[in-house]
């Protein structure tokens, strides 16, 4: 299968639900860019299932440097570019297909002094491309207003400003510069977690890095990005990993192919432009039994695929997406 010939068994990273994604776009031919390249798990996929070239696309240094001792493997038929997917119509032009996998990639959580893992102890950082402001500087300068709003609507932590509150007094005691600080404020701020439930620091981890990374502008602009960025019939696959980014990746797709709908029904009929994207499933793809039990990671994945049209691209805007906005931002 070609999962299993895209991870081996020193592999940090299973890509999740690749082989879906295959057959959801099958055939793979021609040039491809992975937006988000990671461990290379999804441009490997592409690759042996007859992608002609693969632009692997990353903010993440470390991840080209990783892939040093397989891709030379594949020769020409990979492009390594350093940069974000909100700008991958600067990478590639006229393309086949375009993948993203949304989120934090394993290597980067199991890499403790990346400080994206509430589980290990290094330094507050969780900045992907390992640059700019890092999640430390947010926690020790934003106002308890500003990190309440972070955390409830980036994390959605309904306990957001008793978190706050509490991050404001230990910085002012002392700076908080370690993930095990930051999440044993946190832990103190929630009930214990039962068996079976999530840590009580992942839902703030999460919105920190969310906030530090700007993924949600990320994805509304890389969504746009791809749009402009493939060829009639080349197809757009997504995978995400919670609620808010699958709203805003379902909402693009509706409102991209023109399932939408008026915003006022009483309001005239408009006529619509041509949709520039067409639903290749209208349900999101999910995990089969086999993949979650080899690939628990698997559990809350969901991949969302369209083709391009002949249309032209247009901009979205991104309040349509219900993507959060926070009330300020820096």
């Amino acid at each position: 299968m070609a999962a299993a010939a895209a991870a081996s068994a020193d592999d940090p990273h299973i890509p999740v639900l690749l082989d879906p994604l295959l057959d959801a776009v099958a055939p793979v031919t021609g040039t491809w860019l992975d937006g988000t390249f990671g461990a290379g798990g999804y441009t490997r996929g592409l690759l042996d299932a007859g992608a002609d070239k693969v632009i692997a696309v990353d903010r993440d240094p470390l991840a080209f440097e990783m892939a040093r001792g397989w891709a030379a493997d594949y020769g020409d038929r990979i492009e390594m570019v350093q940069g974000v997917f909100s700008r991958m119509d600067d990478y590639g032009a006229d393309l086949d297909g375009i993948v993203l996998d949304l989120g934090v990639s394993s290597m980067q959580l199991d890499q403790a002094e990346r400080g994206f893992s509430f589980l290990r102890d290094g330094p507050l950082d969780m900045r992907m491309s390992q640059e700019g402001p890092s999640a430390a500087d947010l926690v020790n300068t934003a106002e308890a207003d500003e990190l309440a709003d972070i955390l409830f609507h980036y994390g959605e932590e309904r306990a957001s400003r008793r978190i706050a509150r509490a991050i404001v007094a230990a910085r002012d005691a002392a700076p908080i510069t370690t993930t095990l600080q930051l999440a044993e404020i946190v832990e103190g701020c929630l009930p214990r977690a039962k068996p079976g439930q999530s840590h009580p620091a992942t839902r703030s981890f999460q919105a920190l890095r969310i906030a530090v990374n700007d993924e949600y502008g990320e994805l509304a602009e890389g969504l746009a990005a791809a749009e402009r960025a493939l060829r009639p019939g080349g197809r757009l696959a997504v995978v995400t990993f919670h609620s808010i980014e699958d709203r805003m990746v379902k909402r693009f797709f509706q409102v991209a192919s023109g399932g939408a709908g008026r915003a006022n029904r009483y309001a005239p009929q408009v006529e619509e432009a041509a949709p520039p994207f067409r639903l290749l499933k209208r349900k999101a793809i999910t995990a089969d039994a086999a993949e979650l039990a080899a690939n628990p990671r698997a559990r809350s994945a969901k991949l969302r695929v369209a083709e391009r049209t002949e249309a032209p691209a247009r901009a979205v805007d991104p309040r349509r997406l219900g993507m959060p906005v926070l009330k300020r931002k820096r």
